[in-house]
């Protein structure tokens, strides 16, 4: 049909007057707009923080998060913590006018893009606390005009580039968080206006700090903490006259503190801490009069505290703990008035504490623990009113406990143990409302326990045992409903177990062992259900045991011996589910062995019912005791024979002696090895290898068959010998490097060829390393080997920075690997103490699982005992190896919450420092305790090593150990 020329220039007439219009509204935001607009549009995910940029706007000036000029040009873009899911805007050839960058927080991943060096105005470039990788551009250091730049907390790798220098306008530089390496440029010290650098963190930044860091006199703050920064601090540091805050702390620097530090007049702020310094603490820091904080611990630094220090009125906090300082503290100290808190644990300080410290009226924390302070504790102690925490433990104090300490009314923890104190426990120090905890162990204090034990309702640890203590447990004692832990073992006192004992429903731990405590033992501590530990041995209670003590469904240790207990065992304790240890020896106790105490399920530790007047047979239900470890029931009337104890195959303890025991020994390798001392007193036990002593009418024959019986024993002694000298003479052929990490010696775990050392890696430091695991791979061989054990084989590995560390690849086909590996990680990775191995960190590949530790270079005890070298050890040091492995034991039961478990403490698992410095290691089998009814018996074998089990878990006294 012919078309209506008409109507065809009308239609085209209108066509031609729409499509400007069109392309108006399409394009009407300007070209600085469409840059935005298309960034926008490449970001993943769709914020709803910039709902407004519209594309109808004739500018971006009223877009989210942009700023504009008077000549509507874009001078900011500033957008935080907006889930941005993109990559840093890279086309910005339309964006010159931007003079500040804000993209902190928003989800950014990728690298930097290197356009943004074309943007000359730029002064301000944020681009922190994302997921950015790759390099810092070069590009940047083109930015004249840039005075802060801000790109923590990233994953930024290589090195701090050297054209940094070219920044002459940079007043702040903030690179913490990253996985920079490499050394700090010297171009630094062109940066004359910088005001901060922070690039702690990074845990391969290396090398000295640059002298030229001297020529940044505008410096306020230096931050380069938890890098493995080293070398010397230069002296140029007193160059830096605003300096403000130094803090470069747990690093690899050493060398001595440089005196001229002290000519930083507005220093505030010094943290050096966890170092190597060495040297002693100038005395020209005593002229730093804005100095706030002092923080010198873990090094090694020596000499006495500079009296100058006094000079600093401004100090809050001086913490020079851990080091290896003499001297006295300064009387100078009383003129802190702003002193809060003092610190100075773990040294070798002697001399009297100061009187004028109670001048210090502000002081909250005070720690003098580990030196050797002598004398009194002065009573201008009672001054400090805001005193939260006082520790004066394992010093040579002596003399009465001040009556003034009840003057500090907001004491929440005190700890006087391992002292020479005297006298009485003051009343008043139980008037303080927020005492949690009172620790007097190991002193010689007298008197009576005050009965105003029960007006301090706050208290949840008391532990005042090996003392001199007397008169009776008071029953006001009752009154302390949070009490958790009480312990006054090793004293003198008498009277009964007061019932009141009862009302304290947090107690968990009671131990009140070697007194003269008398009376029965109370039917009403059945209340105590949260009890787990339960020590009154060695005392005179009397009466028979109470069936109601089996509701005690949380206990996991009693111990009842040397008592007058009389009467039967009541079957009730067999519902003890938790129950690890009961001792119930040295007593009086009659009757049968119930059957019950045979279904205990977590009694893996002891069961001693020795010396006492039991009788019957063995139980058959003993035979499901297949986790204890030891068993004792000498000195008693029981009879029978020992069938029930054959399949017992964890147990490494046991003693039956002088009962009525007969028939013939069990034929196992464990009966076989047992010494007759653990079998004698039993006329009528026979060995299953020669006839039985009844079987024969005359003497003739029962001579022959004693004949028989010693030259067996003589047969099997020497064959024993021989094996042992052959497997000697094996052994130390192959034997190389036995005195690293302490490992055990017993078999090879599997050969070097299995281990597959290719990515993917998974690899956490929890310490400054330069690891890199190929290195590592390179020294795990038969040359390095310094200890085989049942996980794993453990190697000494000397690391390109020259430091040494000990790593321990575990096997890859056994399943006990693996939960060996993961329970070292859980454990070593939550605790810190001085006497337990550290852990470094570990890595993890598709099979080979490794731990990385400390290189201990004295090998472990095991080594020390009984490979020669034992006698060259003096007394004193194997005395200090026996405390530090105590007091490790103490910390993972009594100061881990939960406690924690080694389950394998043995001779070659306690590693000798340089100074023979005791540290309990291989937690493959430590195991926490949980409130969880299962928790103890969830491996159905017994955990230590054959031969051996960990005295910490059957009965360490924790009377003879020292907590805090």
């Amino acid at each position: 049909m012919p078309v209506n020329p008409w109507t065809l220039f009308y239609f085209l007439t209108i066509l031609s007057l729409s499509l400007p219009y069109y392309s108006f509204v399409a394009l009407a935001v300007n070209q600085q707009g469409q840059a935005l607009l298309s960034w926008k549009h490449s970001l993943s995910g769709s914020p709803e923080a910039l709902s407004n940029w519209d594309t109808k706007d004739e500018t971006p000036c009223g877009w989210f998060g942009i700023t504009c000029n008077f000549n509507k040009e874009v001078v900011q873009l500033d957008l935080r913590y907006v889930d941005l899911l993109g990559k840093v805007p890279s086309d910005l050839s339309s964006l010159l006018s931007l003079s500040k960058i804000v993209l902190t927080g928003t989800n950014l991943t990728g690298s930097i893009p290197k356009e943004i060096g074309i943007l000359e105005a730029l002064s301000f470039l944020d681009l922190s606390d994302n997921a950015l990788t790759g390099e810092i551009p070069s590009e940047i250091f083109n930015l004249l005009k840039l005075q802060e730049l801000h790109l923590n907390s990233n994953q930024l790798e290589g090195s701090i580039p050297v054209p940094i220098g070219n920044l002459t306008s940079l007043k702040q530089l903030t690179l913490y968080d990253n996985q920079l390496s490499g050394e700090i440029p010297s171009t630094i010290g062109n940066l004359k206006r910088l005001q901060v650098i922070r690039a702690g963190g990074n845990k391969n930044l290396q090398g000295p700090l640059p002298q030229e860091i001297g020529n940044c006199t505008d410096l306020v703050m230096l931050g380069l903490a938890e890098t493995s920064i080293s070398g010397f601090l230069p002296p140029s540091l007193g160059l830096l006259k605003k300096l403000q805050t130094v803090a470069i702390y747990t690093s690899l620097l050493s060398g001595q503190i440089p005196p001229e530090l002290g000519d930083c007049t507005a220093l505030q702020n010094i943290y050096l801490y966890e170092n190597s310094l060495t040297g002693s603490i100038p005395s020209k820091l005593g002229s730093l009069k804005n100095l706030q904080n002092l923080l010198l611990w873990r090094n090694s630094l020596v000499g006495t505290i500079p009296s100058e220090i006094g000079n600093c009125i401004q100090l809050s906090v001086i913490d020079i703990s851990m080091n290896s300082l003499t001297g006295s503290i300064p009387k100078s100290f009383g003129n802190l008035s702003s002193l809060e808190e003092l610190l100075l644990s773990e040294n070798q300080i002697s001399g009297e504490i100061p009187a004028e410290l109670g001048n210090c009226e502000k002081l909250s924390h005070i720690e003098l623990d580990n030196n050797q302070l002598t004398g009194t504790i002065p009573y201008e102690l009672g001054n400090l009113s805001n005193l939260t925490l006082l520790f004066l433990w394992k010093n040579k104090l002596e003399g009465p406990i001040p009556s003034s300490i009840s003057n500090c009314q907001n004491l929440e923890a005190v700890d006087l143990s391992q002292n020479g104190m005297t006298g009485n426990i003051p009343r008043g120090i139980f008037e303080l409302k927020k005492l949690v905890k009172l620790l007097l162990l190991s002193n010689n204090l007298s008197g009576e326990i005050p009965r105003e034990i029960g007006n301090c309702s706050s208290l949840v640890r008391f532990r005042a045992n090996n003392n001199k203590l007397t008169g009776a447990v008071p029953p006001q004692i009752g009154n302390l409903t949070n009490l958790d832990f009480l312990d006054l073992g090793w004293n003198r006192l008498s009277g009964n177990i007061p019932e009141e004992i009862s009302r304290c429903r947090n107690l968990t731990y009671l131990d009140l062992h070697s007194n003269s405590i008398a009376g029965n033992f109370p039917d009403s501590m059945r209340k105590l259900v949260s009890l787990q530990f339960v020590d009154v041995s060695d005392n005179m209670i009397e009466g028979t045991l109470s069936p109601s003590l089996g509701s005690l469904s949380s206990l996991t240790k009693l111990i009842l011996e040397k008592n007058r207990l009389s009467g039967p065992i009541p079957s009730q304790l067999g519902s003890l589910a938790k129950l690890q240890l009961l001792d119930l020896s040295g007593n009086e106790l009659s009757g049968n062995i119930p059957a019950s105490l045979g279904k205990i399920p977590a009694l893996e530790i002891a069961l001693n019912l020795s010396w006492n007047r039991l009788s019957g047979a063995i139980p058959a239900e003993f035979a499901g005791l297949d986790k204890l470890g030891i068993l004792d029931l000498s000195h008693n009337q029981l009879s029978g024979d020992l069938r029930y104890l054959a399949d017992l195959q964890n147990l490494v303890v046991l003693n039956v002696s002088y009962n009525n025991f007969s028939g013939r020994v069990p034929d196992t390798p464990f009966f076989a090895k047992l010494p007759l001392s653990v079998l004698e007193g039993n006329p009528s036990l026979c060995f299953s290898a020669i006839h039985c002593a009844s079987d024969f009418g005359d003497r003739s024959t029962r001579r022959r068959a004693e004949a028989a019986r010693v030259a067996m024993i003589v047969l099997l002694c020497t064959a024993c010998a021989l094996l042992l000298a052959a497997l000697f003479i094996i052994l130390g052929s192959k034997r190389r490097g036995g005195r690293g990490f302490g490992g055990d010696h017993e078999r090879d775990v599997e050969g070097d060829g299995d281990v597959e050392m290719g990515p993917p890696w998974e690899v956490t430091l929890y310490q400054k390393l330069d690891l890199s695991i190929a290195d590592v791979a390179k020294s795990l061989t038969a040359g390095n080997v310094i200890g085989r054990g049942r996980s794993g084989v453990v190697y000494r590995v000397t690391l390109a920075s020259g430091t040494t560390i000990a790593v321990k690849r575990f096997r890859t086909s056994e399943k006990f690997s693996a939960s060996a590996f993961s329970s070292e990680i859980a454990t070593l990775a939550r605790i810190r103490h001085r006497n337990i191995v550290r852990l470094l960190g570990w890595g993890a590949n598709r099979k080979t699982k490794l731990l990385f530790y400390d290189y201990m270079s004295n090998g472990n005890l095991g080594a020390l005992l009984h490979e020669g070298s034992a006698g060259l050890v003096e007394w004193e040091t194997r005395l200090k190896i026996a405390i530090g492995v105590a007091e490790g034991l103490a910390y993972l039961h009594h100061d881990c919450v939960p406690a924690i478990l080694h389950r394998d403490v043995k001779a070659h698992n306690i590693l000798l420092g340089d100074r023979y410095e005791a540290y309990l290691a291989d937690f493959g089998l430590a195991r926490l305790v949980e409130e969880d009814t299962n928790s103890f018996s969830a491996n159905p074998q017994f955990a230590g090593s054959y031969g051996y089990i960990a005295p910490g878990e059957f009965y360490f006294p924790p009377h003879q150990i020292q907590t805090s």
